[in-house]
C-alpha cells in the first residue's frame, strides 16, 4: 500500500508483572515517591479532570525555575523526556548536514532520526566506552545530542569537555539529556546562559521515581525555547495532565527527601560494582542509576537466561554487536542487589 512509514521501532524494556520478582531492567529508582508527593495525590480533586490541563504549566515551571536558578521562560515541560527530546529534534535539527550522536547510546535517538527523516551519523564510543570529543569537532554537523551519563554506560563526560564541544559547535544546537545527572557528575546547566546553543533534558522518571507519571522538561535559552514552544503548540499543547502537573511539582517541593535516596542508590550501586568485581567480573564506571557488566566465567546470554529463572530481569543487548558481552543491571534495594550478588556468585562459584 502507499504512503506507508517504515521504521524500526525503539524496543523498551520488558515490563514483567510477577509476584517476588526483582525487575532490575528499566533503571526505574528503588525506592517510592516522596512522601509529599504520595500526599498530593491522595488530595487531589479530581472534579477539576472535566477540564483541560494548562498549556503553559505555569506552576510546574516555576517550581522548577527556583530550584535550578533558571528563568521560567527558559523551561519547557512535556510528557516525559521522550516527548520534551522527540520536539527537539523537530525544532532544531533541520539541516542537510547530519546530526551526531554516539554509537551505543539511548536507543530512541536513532528512532527519532528516521521518524523525522534527519540525517544522522553515529559516532564510535572509544574501546573503553567513552565519548572522544575530537570526533564532534571541525565538523559540517546539524547537530549533537549527548546522554550524560550516557546511557546503557553509565560513564560521565566533565563539564569542561562537554563545554569544549559546546564552543566549537555554537553555529548548531547541543542536546545534553540528564536523566541520570542526579545520581553523579555536574549538570551542564552552567553553559545554558554562557551559550545560547545549549538545550538540557530532563526526567522525573529515574531520581524522582515517578516513571509512571510520564513528566520530563527542557532547559535553554529564550531564544530556543521560542522555537520549541511553538512546536509543541502546534502539536499537542496539553501534554502534561493535570494529575501530572500537580505530582510533579510536589516533587519539586521535596528536595530533602530526593537527595537522601538518590544518595542511597549511589551507595548501593557502588557497593554492588565492588562486590562484582570481587568475583572477576568488569564493571563499568557509573554516575548512573545502573551499572553496564561484563560477566566472568560465564556469557551474558547465559547470565541473563539463569536471572530470568530466578524471577531477576535485567537488560541484555543481544542485538548490538558491541554490547553482546555485557548485561545492564538498575539498581534496586539493598536487600535486592544482595540477592542478586549471591545468586550470581553461586552461579559462578
Amino acid at each position: 500500500m502507499k504512503g506507508l512509514r517504515q521504521i524500526t521501532p525503539y524496543i523498551a524494556g520488558a515490563q514483567p508483572q510477577e509476584k517476588g520478582m526483582i525487575k532490575i531492567n528499566t533503571n526505574e529508582h528503588a525506592f517510592s515517591p516522596s512522601p509529599v508527593v504520595l500526599a498530593a495525590l491522595r488530595e487531589f480533586d479530581g472534579n477539576g479532570l472535566r477540564k483541560y490541563s494548562s498549556i503553559e504549566n505555569d506552576s510546574l515551571r516555576s517550581a522548577l525555575a527556583k530550584q535550578l536558578g533558571v528563568h521560567q521562560d527558559q523551561l519547557i515541560v512535556g510528557n516525559g523526556s521522550d516527548d520534551i527530546l522527540a520536539l527537539a529534534f523537530l525544532s532544531f535539527f533541520n539541516s542537510d548536514d547530519p546530526l551526531l550522536f554516539p554509537d551505543i547510546t539511548y536507543g530512541f535517538y536513532k528512532v527519532w532520526a528516521d521518524l523525522f527523516r534527519i540525517p544522522f551519523e553515529e559516532v564510535p564510543l572509544t574501546p573503553q566506552f567513552e565519548i572522544n570529543s575530537s570526533d564532534y569537532m571541525n565538523r559540517k554537523i546539524g547537530g549533537i545530542v549527548i546522554a550524560n551519563p550516557n546511557a546503557p554506560t553509565g560513564i560521565y563526560k566533565t563539564l569542561a569537555e562537554i563545554e569544549v564541544i559546546v564552543v566549537a559547535n555554537q553555529d548548531v544546537v547541543v542536546i545534553i539529556d540528564e536523566a541520570y545527572i542526579a545520581f553523579g557528575g555536574m549538570t551542564a546547566l552552567p553553559l545554558v546562559d554562557k551559550y545560547d546553543n545549549v538545550f538540557i533534558t530532563r526526567t522525573f522518571s529515574k531520581d524522582a521515581a515517578l516513571a509512571g507519571l510520564r513528566v520530563g522538561y527542557g532547559i535553554g535559552s529564550p531564544k530556543l525555547l521560542k522555537v520549541i514552544q511553538a512546536v509543541k503548540h502546534a502539536y499537542n499543547p496539553y501534554s502534561v495532565d493535570a494529575i501530572a502537573e500537580k505530582l510533579a511539582t510536589a516533587a519539586v517541593s521535596d528536595t530533602a527527601y530526593y537527595t537522601q535516596v538518590n544518595a542511597e542508590i549511589v551507595e548501593i550501586r557502588d557497593w554492588f560494582s565492588a562486590e562484582l568485581k570481587s568475583i572477576g567480573f568488569d564493571v563499568l564506571p557509573s554516575k548512573a542509576n545502573f551499572v553496564l557488566v561484563k560477566p566472568a566465567g560465564i556469557s551474558a546470554s547465559t547470565l541473563f537466561d539463569f536471572l530470568q529463572t530466578k524471577k531477576i530481569y535485567v537488560r541484555y543487548f543481544g542485538d548490538k554487536a558491541r554490547l553482546s558481552s555485557y548485561l545492564r543491571i538498575s539498581i534496586g534495594t539493598k536487600n535486592e542487589m544482595i540477592r542478586v550478588v549471591q545468586i550470581i556468585g553461586d552461579l559462578v562459584a
